[in-house]
């Protein structure tokens, strides 16, 4: 196993909720060492979101924030924000999620931080970017997605604004986020030279629809929302009921579509003209309808006389994507179990108790073993006294509520 990526790379993540620390948490898997930096009196909110008993971590939190240290101080404090600047001097990255502006009204916005570390990569991640009518507003996942069009390019065309049923911008743009820094640091490498970097809820947005993006500015209109359809237009791309359960179908070129109709038992259909028509060239001929109704009809009464479980098997048998639609939880379990990914699972035991941890998502890089989410303030005592505070004066600001210790 080679060394974790980035293991001489410091991070100072001043962000919450989850698009920022979605950036910090890659980054510490790849090895990074993040602080992770909370107000004393109003910590990051996901440490609670779910509810559970008074003082107890979310999992949510434990996920995003595994592998980081613990820094609770009041940015306010002129000796805090002093410490802070220290910490940042050796620093190779910030990362902030305030409102536009904010960062500057605290006195650690991007010109300031650069003043005493040139070489800084400074992220900021916000709901519509740094400039612009709408930059200070604030944001969240799914105000995103209803202001960017993606509620509507989810649904039936004739039901309500759906949206997607997890924080899904959030997470996008935390990968945004961590992938800028890691370019940045490619070119500090190279040049020496730090980087402000600007990204937001809305361009997370805007580039995980790009495909469907692009064709909208093409063809100056929106096309119809697609429901469970495949992108491709093919008939045979989407999802049926089946006897069991639901099946979703990749048969996007001629010969799947071909094979998909004679193992439903559909004779015939896939070189009708009067059905479909193929658009392409050669081995990449796609498949398109011709009369769709009629398609659709034929097609979903012959997933009806078929089991999901079986069909999926066949298909995917004879070189046709499928997959039977599951919940979450079955797709966990069959993945623990080696049948289609390797979740990369670890079992974290900390202060707060016991978490499951899922790994970065890719193999062959050096990745670093997981350590549990911090507590609040898990690391503040050590990391002042590494910068120069008494044990009188941690005390003293404890007492003031100025920082939180714990641990």
């Amino acid at each position: 196993m080679p060394p974790p990526c980035l293991s001489d790379v410091r991070v100072i993540d001043l962000s919450h909720v989850i698009a920022g620390p979605a950036a910090s948490m890659y980054l510490a898997a790849l090895g990074a060492e993040v602080l992770k930096v909370e107000n004393p009196r109003a910590p990051d909110v996901m440490r609670f979101v779910e509810g559970g008993p008074e003082g107890a971590m979310s999992s949510t939190f434990a996920t995003l924030n595994a592998g980081k240290k613990s820094l609770a101080i009041d940015l306010k404090n002129p000796r805090l924000r002093d410490v802070l600047f220290g910490l940042l001097r050796d620093a190779d990255v910030l990362i902030e999620n305030f409102r536009p502006g904010v960062a500057e009204r605290l006195g650690i916005g991007y010109e300031a931080v650069r003043a005493i570390n040139p070489r800084i990569i400074y992220l900021s991640i916000s709901g519509y970017g740094q400039a612009g009518a709408w930059s200070r507003f604030g944001a969240y996942d799914q105000v995103v997605q209803a202001l960017t069009g993606m509620m509507m390019a989810n649904g039936e065309e004739d039901g309500p604004p759906t949206k997607v049923g997890f924080p899904v911008v959030d997470i996008a743009t935390g990968m945004l986020g961590a992938m800028s820094v890691l370019a940045a640091l490619h070119r500090r490498a190279a040049t020496d030279a730090g980087s402000r970097i600007d990204t937001s809820l809305a361009q997370g947005a805007l580039q995980l629809m790009r495909p469907m993006a692009v064709r909208v500015l093409a063809t100056e209109q929106d096309g119809p929302r697609p429901g469970n359809r495949g992108f491709s237009g093919s008939p045979g791309a989407a999802t049926f009921r089946c006897a069991g359960g639901w099946l979703a179908v990749a048969a996007n070129t001629r010969r799947q579509f071909g094979v998909l109709c004679d193992l439903l038992g559909l004779p015939g259909v896939a070189d009708d003209p009067a059905l479909v028509r193929q658009v392409g060239d050669g081995g990449a001929t796609n498949v398109l309808p011709v009369d769709a109704a009629e398609l659709r009809r034929r097609l979903e009464g012959a997933f009806a006389r078929h089991d999901a479980a079986a069909l999926e098997l066949r298909l995917n048998a004879a070189g046709v994507p499928a997959a039977r639609v599951r919940r979450m939880g079955e797709f966990l379990h069959e993945a623990r179990h080696g049948l289609h990914v390797d979740p990369g699972l670890q079992r974290l035991q900390g202060d707060a108790g016991a978490f499951l941890q899922l790994g970065p998502g890719v193999a062959g890089l050096g990745v670093a073993g997981a350590t549990p989410a911090p507590m609040l303030g898990a690391g503040t005592a050590d990391i002042l006294r590494r910068a120069g505070l008494s044990p009188e004066e941690i005390g003293a600001l404890a007492q003031d509520g100025a920082i939180r210790v714990s641990g």
